[in-house]
């Protein structure tokens, strides 16, 4: 077995983050927009499974995953909601991660959910769900605090406005706490200038006040609930933060590391030793059997009946941990496999052991990706039903690759009018602009396993996949969605499809997958391959003027300099010294003085290299020139 030791260090490299997760439910969208269903159990239905209910539901014996016919045959009063639509739950989790993205200073946000999933149906009872690193706001409160009186504490939410903020006792974790169960119950008086344990337990008060500040925030504001774990990593504050829902908080408590003076086992472990394997995140459903059959030491009972990862045999960490000869390398040995990635061992054992180094992502605009799927219970077979669900999927994408990727041109001034009765002639779409441009599209498709001799099915997880350039017709804003999902169906899915599909026919898809993947910014996005130019010239005066010197030479060159525009021939040469050449030859206000930091560098060559034809004269063109292009175009209609 691995030593101690080394434990101790994966843990220790941990503990200066605060890590904050927040699960609001999918059902709590309903009750935020129907306040009256909080207290009638409700349900909420995706084809023929109940993939949520509220907590007065479960209270009556409802459960997610359980057939709609049972659940009626349970709580006959239970209120059924359709929640095959997407798209509220979608833009629910935009507005829970936008509200908090606001408190944040590091803008370490991670929003993980329906695009980066990769089932987005059933995809279990969250809105997504959100990580927030706020190492940064506890570490600056930690300075605020007096030691001698932790009772009457200030949080300081600004570092600008000091009033900002909220009173709380910081001798007091707010909330649940695991493994007191109540953060009331053990009151906190340290010296933090001291690390040690109560030095990170005091760390712990302070993002579990915050956190419940943000969550009453959310509630009062957004109207949804949410559970929250703090700890300090993405694994422990997850798994932390389901032990007491709906609407609660529990924050996990020091030692978070094992004392080699005594046996007792540290809190960390205590706790993940607890869960079942396949319910520690990171560790997927092959891997949970594979662990189980090691452990057990023999084979897997079938598992037929069982729903979406369900399994007969339920193995512990502690069960894992503690088998005899586990190891890294022997974790590495009964796990590693063709499809398996070098190091497997080394993840599994620190993830058993409550380590989990991955770090909390910056916030994005834009989605890693835009997927799009359905599952069929129906045999999908022909080629004339694969296409007519391609239609719909790829109706859909578009839709979302609108309303994630768009966003309202600002307003230009006079060109912006004299742009609008050009505008007004197309869709809604002419007076938006894309964020960001999806490089690539991927059709993915789970073929169903043939019936066993007993009439059962293996079940099986496995997706095929092809990928082709994103067509770039996609982009265009002038042609209606229907027309373009046509095109893009005939072009570009059909022929991925028949890659991967090479028979006419007989396929018995249970799944069917389209993404677009491969973001890259566009003009006005961060570290976009284009950039808006105007914006840039319109905010390049005020970015340089910090270092622009305004003194009496400065003064004189700009005198000369208007006499120079004012006169005309040698009379402008002679007014700036004598200088011969063009006006590309005499420098500019902005081209005086460029702060290192502030200077427009050139993209990769793989972004440089993207290309876009235009649809109405045929050009081919750089992806960032696409703008000025059809600016081209607009004023060539104008004055025609």
């Amino acid at each position: 077995m691995d030593s101690i030791p080394r434990r101790r260090r994966l843990i220790k490299r941990q503990l200066d983050s605060i890590i904050i997760h927040f699960d609001c439910f999918y059902a709590s969208v309903f009750e935020a927009e129907t306040p009256a269903l909080k207290s009638v159990p409700l349900a909420v239905q995706q084809k023929q499974i109940v993939v949520t209910c509220n907590y007065e539901a479960r209270r009556r014996g409802l459960h997610k995953l359980q057939l709609i016919t049972d659940a009626k045959r349970i709580c006959p009063d239970v209120v059924i909601v359709l929640g095959e639509d997407l798209t509220r739950f979608r833009n629910a989790s935009k507005e829970l991660y936008a509200f908090l993205k606001n408190f944040s200073w590091n803008s370490k946000v991670e929003r993980l959910g329906f695009d980066e999933a990769s089932k987005p149906f059933l995809f279990s009872q969250q809105i997504p769900y959100v990580f927030m690193d706020v190492s940064d706001i506890v570490d600056y409160n930690l300075g605020l605090v007096s030691q001698h009186d932790l009772e009457t504490s200030f949080f300081c939410l600004s570092k600008n406005d000091p009033t900002a903020g909220f009173t709380f006792d910081a001798s007091q974790c707010a909330g649940r706490t695991y493994p007191d169960g109540d953060g009331s119950n053990d009151k906190l008086c340290v010296d933090a200038s001291q690390f040690g344990t109560d030095a990170l337990r005091l760390r712990l008060h302070l993002g579990s006040h915050l956190a419940e500040h943000l969550r009453h925030q959310l509630h009062s504001q957004k109207g949804y609930t949410c559970t929250v774990g703090v700890s300090t990593n993405k694994l422990l504050s997850k798994l932390v933060g389901s032990l007491h829902k709906p609407d609660d908080q529990t924050t996990l408590l020091p030692p978070y590391v094992p004392n080699p003076d005594t046996d007792h086992l540290d809190n960390v472990t205590s706790f993940i030793d607890g869960h079942e394997i396949g319910k520690i995140p990171g560790i997927g459903f092959k891997l949970a059997q594979k662990l189980r059959a090691h452990v057990l030491g023999k084979p897997l009972e079938s598992d037929t009946g069982l729903m979406y990862g369900g399994t007969k045999e339920k193995v512990l960490v502690a069960d894992v941990r503690n088998h005899p000869g586990i190891s890294v390398d022997m974790l590495e040995q009964v796990l590693g496999g063709p499809s398996t990635p070098h190091g497997i061992g080394v993840k599994i054992w620190s993830l058993i052991n409550g380590s989990d180094d991955t770090e909390v992502g910056q916030a994005r605009e834009v989605p890693k990706q835009i997927s799009i799927e359905d599952s069929y219970y129906i045999r999908l077979n022909t080629l004339e039903e694969v296409t007519k669900e391609l239609r719909v999927l790829a109706i859909s994408l578009l839709k979302r690759m609108h309303a994630d990727l768009l966003e309202e041109k600002e307003d230009q001034g006079q060109e912006n009018l004299e742009a609008s009765a050009f505008s007004a002639s197309f869709t809604d779409g002419a007076a938006k602009r894309w964020l960001a441009f999806p490089k690539t599209l991927r059709l993915s498709t789970r073929p169903r396993t043939p019936q066993n001799h007993d009439g059962s099915r293996s079940r099986s997880f496995a997706r095929i996949s092809r990928s082709s350039p994103m067509p770039n017709f996609i982009f265009s804003l002038k042609e209606n969605s229907d027309a373009l999902a046509e095109r893009l169906v005939s072009e570009t899915l059909i022929p991925l499809f028949r890659k991967l599909h090479h028979e006419k026919s007989g396929w018995n898809l249970s799944l069917v997958n389209i993404a677009a993947t491969n973001m890259v910014a566009a003009a006005s996005g961060k570290g976009g391959v284009g950039r808006d130019i105007s914006k840039m010239f319109k905010q390049q005066d005020n970015v340089l003027k910090q270092w622009r010197i305004e003194d009496e030479e400065a003064d004189s060159v700009k005198r000369e300099l208007d006499l120079a525009e004012r006169g005309t021939g040698t009379q402008a040469v002679e007014a700036v010294g004598g200088m011969e050449g063009g006006s590309e030859d005499i420098p500019t206000r902005s081209q005086d003085q460029v702060a290192e930091g502030d200077t427009w560098e050139p993209d990769e060559e793989d972004n440089m290299n993207e290309t876009f034809r235009c649809d109405q004269c045929g050009a081919i063109m750089p992806l960032f020139a696409m703008v000025a292009h059809d600016r081209w175009h607009f004023h060539g209609s104008v004055f025609r």
